[in-house]
């Protein structure tokens, strides 16, 4: 799916004189240049429990457990949960009246757990979710944060990504995330898969597929209706939020804030 096909359609216009040429606005093209995003489309494969008190932030499977950050100010926490029967394991609770949680990363055995404006970035150890092993400073909100081979790759609730240094967690690069129709902003929880940047557009149920060199969105995945009218109605549920990747399965795990399921997927 690294390549996008563009095709470009041509309708030709009625005239009594069949030499008259086709008009230049008859040409459906881009306006910035970038193709439109591919429809991507998917599979459920499972569903699982969800804790309904989990505002998710950020997601990730390691070591076959889900380590999972949440937010709401003092009920903010990290903790690691059993996903298939949604039992909570293990849960520090970070957040105070000023400390909102915010998107997690696991990187060379290290957790990094971003706050959303307290400019402060937790780092655990990752055999101890209890205590903080490190902290840095972050100028900016922080919202979602993946990594790839090199790098720690941050959203802060703008049209940009940055790419961090995960020793001090200084920038070394920044793209802009566009579409055909022009900057995709609130780009929230991140994960890196097979080489792509997976993002939640916040207060929506998409997922964007982004290249992480050019910054362009190759791809997107709705997730409208996921969950029962009873289910939405009895838990207090809020926005979609949460991805997850399962290498080893070439599952997809999503979910959102205070959700009771926790969805598999597989793209198609």
């Amino acid at each position: 799916m690294k390549q996008l096909l563009a095709a470009i359609v041509l309708f030709a216009t009625g005239s009594c004189n069949n030499n008259v040429p086709d008009r230049d606005d008859d040409i459906k093209l881009p306006s910035n240049g970038i193709a439109a995003p591919a429809v991507l489309s998917y599979s459920v494969i499972a569903q699982h429990p969800h804790d309904t008190s989990a505002y998710t932030q950020g997601l990730e499977l390691h070591n076959g457990n889900m380590y999972e950050g949440t937010g709401d100010y003092v009920n903010s926490s990290l903790r690691i949960t059993d996903w298939k029967t949604g039992n909570v394991l293990e849960k520090h609770m970070m957040g105070t009246d000023k400390i909102f949680g915010e998107g997690i990363t696991i990187f060379n055995n290290k957790i990094y757990q971003l706050t959303w404006q307290s400019n402060i970035v937790y780092v655990y150890d990752v055999n101890n979710i209890q205590k903080p092993a490190q902290t840095f400073n972050w100028p900016y909100e922080g919202w979602g944060i993946t990594h790839d081979s090199i790098s720690l790759i941050v959203s802060d609730g703008s049209d940009k990504i940055y790419f961090v240094d995960p020793t001090n967690f200084k920038v070394k690069n920044v793209i802009s995330v566009l579409d055909n129709k022009g900057s995709v902003r609130e780009i929230n929880e991140l994960e890196y898969i097979d080489g792509f940047i997976f993002a939640n557009l916040y207060t929506t149920n998409t997922i964007i597929k982004i290249d992480p060199e050019s910054g362009h969105v190759v791809g997107t995945m709705t997730f409208d209706n996921m969950l029962k009218r009873e289910e939405v109605n009895v838990n207090r549920i809020d926005y979609f939020n949460g991805i997850a990747y399962d290498p080893s399965g070439k599952t997809i795990f999503i979910t959102g804030k205070r959700w009771p399921k926790l969805f598999e997927i597989r793209i198609n």
